[in-house]
């Protein structure tokens, strides 16, 4: 039995703030700076106005972002975003689990055509793709967005240039 009413529960809740998917992000740390992959930003924010008579501002807050390349990376896990290969559905207050992880999905969705439609790349990488026996593939991945021959995954624009797509 909970000690606070629901909307006691709700207000303490709210207040408190993530801290990231820090064991993934460290792995893609990791895995970034094992092959030279450079030009990364973690925890940047992006925002803009949108709307017309009431201006809103839509702010997302990728895992990393390539600046110059204009590339968002997010490491989404396996469970929070239903991954198709490993999501595992909760038995027990399966209604709410369910809403949650569609709900997480719908956002990502919606998160992916909004940078997507300012002109920026997006990566979604599943938590299990960062195993060493995923490397290579995620390896390639990352260097078709940074314009990179899949051997060397570099990262870094060259001065002036505009990103490849």
């Amino acid at each position: 039995m909970d000690v606070y009413s629901k909307t006691k529960r709700s207000a303490v809740m709210s207040r408190i703030r993530s801290t990231g998917n820090k064991a993934t992000e460290l792995q893609l740390i990791q895995i970034f700076r094992a092959n030279g992959i450079r030009g990364w930003r973690r925890g940047a924010s992006l925002q803009w106005k949108v709307g017309s008579a009431k201006l809103k501002t839509f702010r997302v807050k990728p895992d990393f972002v390539f600046p110059k390349l204009k590339t968002a990376v997010f490491v989404d896990g396996c469970f929070w975003h239903g991954c198709p290969k490993h999501a595992i559905w909760p038995k027990t207050r399966a209604a709410f689990w369910r809403k949650k992880i569609e709900g997480n999905r719908t956002r990502d969705r919606r998160v992916n055509r909004a940078l997507r439609g300012r002109g920026w790349a997006v990566i979604r990488i599943w938590e299990h793709e960062l195993r060493r026996k995923n490397e290579a593939c995620l390896l390639r991945r990352l260097a078709v967005v940074g314009g990179t021959k899949p051997g060397r995954a570099k990262m870094v624009a060259p001065k002036g240039a505009a990103p490849k797509r």
